[in-house]
């Protein structure tokens, strides 16, 4: 059977939110923020109906996935560097001998070694395989590109 790529890259597929990447034990960025977008790339054989699957799914998840991550400050919680405790309603994030509060309602936690459009990519790329409807379809592969800005994109694979 022939088979295709569909490129998803629509408008409302991004999110607004704050980071600040850890370089090592003792040197991190300020904190600050970014407007980042996705785009996905899916492989899949073309049915008998002309149609590899209903890809409308695809985009309501990663649209979902945009919405979870928007306006929030994204702290990761795998990184060897950050330790972060709950405190009185209260996230705090210790870095070197730093101590950065943020209140528990603007901040999103991620099982990431960093907050880089490197790890983004791939953490969609794992929720995506994790939705029982797409895990059902027949997808090759799937490649998912998340960009900080204008030219400055970082994708990977789900192989």
């Amino acid at each position: 059977m022939p088979s295709t790529t569909i490129e998803i890259s629509k408008e409302y597929l991004h999110f607004a939110a704050a980071h600040f990447t850890i370089f090592s034990k003792e040197v991190r960025e300020n904190l600050h923020g970014h407007n980042f977008f996705v785009a996905a790339q899916i492989d899949a054989e073309i049915g008998d109906d002309g149609l590899t699957f209903d890809y409308n799914l695809i985009k309501s998840k990663l649209k979902s996935l945009c919405d979870t991550l928007d306006e929030q400050v994204l702290l990761p919680t795998n990184s060897p560097y950050l330790e972060l405790q709950s405190e009185d309603g209260y996230i705090v994030a210790a870095f070197n001998g730093e101590r950065l509060p943020f209140l528990a309602r603007d901040v999103l936690t991620l099982p990431l070694r960093n907050i880089t459009i490197e790890e983004l990519a791939h953490w969609f790329i794992g929720e995506l395989k994790a939705d029982p409807e797409i895990a059902a379809l027949e997808i090759r592969r799937i490649n998912i590109k998340v960009s900080s800005g204008a030219g400055q994109w970082a994708s990977a694979d789900d192989s």
